[in-house]
């Protein structure tokens, strides 16, 4: 799975053009699709918004299964040199943060694919995410 990932990023990489946000721009996609089996899919939708030029914040609202209760994640993303930093809480907790450095890419017109490295600073763990959606 990481070979298809690490692909899809050099694909993306040759044919997208350089992207970052822009102020009043809204963001409406899915968070990590990455590392999901097929009979195990959830959808996880993202909503993020430009506050400046170079700051967009989000919400991601995810349930893993019908037993489980919905989460709200809060994010950040500060753009710079072509590259974003990004930080995510599960909910408002602190505890359990999550940190990590990502590109989006625009593919065509207004649809992105955003890969990113990330770490959980709760369970410790680095993993690669793969995000995609629409700007407006």
């Amino acid at each position: 799975m990481r070979k298809l990932i690490l692909t899809l990023m050099l694909v993306c990489g040759f044919i997208a053009t350089q992207a970052q946000t822009t102020k009043g721009d809204w963001y409406v996609g899915t968070g990590d699709v990455a590392n999901v089996a097929w009979t195990e899919w959830a959808i996880s939708p993202t909503v993020g918004y430009g506050l400046t030029d170079n700051l967009m914040v989000g919400l991601n609202v995810s349930q893993t299964d019908s037993t489980a209760d919905m989460t709200m994640d809060f994010h950040a993303r500060y753009y710079m040199n072509n590259l974003f930093v990004y930080a995510a809480t599960s909910g408002l907790n602190t505890d359990n943060l999550t940190i990590g450095v990502g590109k989006m890419f625009t593919i065509r017109n207004n649809v992105y694919v955003d890969p990113k490295i990330v770490y959980n600073t709760g369970d410790k763990t680095a993993n690669l995410t793969l995000g995609f959606g629409l700007k407006f």
